[in-house]
């Protein structure tokens, strides 16, 4: 569990190297809609980045955080500013906040293998243009 706290400073520092060490070479990350698992620290890299870029003032509150043998699950809320194009959608500056329950996987002292569900849903709703008219 104190990995995972640091690794999450890490990202929210913004030094992402630091956080990718913390991974295994062969990281597997599944996400939702994705077609299957996501394979290796770069493919983490790029989607931490994209974040980091939207929001770069991301900051990253651990509501609960309990393990069991080699996992770790994390109820988590992310808020930030947007800043930067995210998924097509270009800066608004508004606030955002939407939460996140992930379950990792330990080898050893390094993170193998993460389990995310971020409510994109929610984030969206937040960036997303008004309907015209409104």
């Amino acid at each position: 569990m104190a990995l995972l706290r640091t690794a999450y400073q890490a990202l929210e520092s913004g030094d992402l190297d630091a956080a990718a060490q913390m991974l295994t070479e062969n990281f597997i990350a599944n996400v939702p809609g994705a077609p299957g698992p996501l394979i290796g620290r770069d493919v983490w890299l790029l989607g931490v980045q994209g974040m980091k870029d939207a929001f770069p003032d991301l900051k990253i509150n651990v509501r609960d955080i309990f393990g069991a043998g080699d996992k770790v699950t994390v109820l988590v809320h992310f808020e930030g500013t947007h800043h930067g194009a995210f998924q097509q959608i270009e800066a608004t500056g508004r606030q955002v906040g939407f939460g996140s329950i992930e379950v990792y996987r330990f080898e050893g002292d390094r993170i193998a293998e993460e389990w995310v569900a971020p409510d994109i849903i929610g984030l969206m709703q937040q960036i997303s243009p008004a309907p015209a008219g409104h």
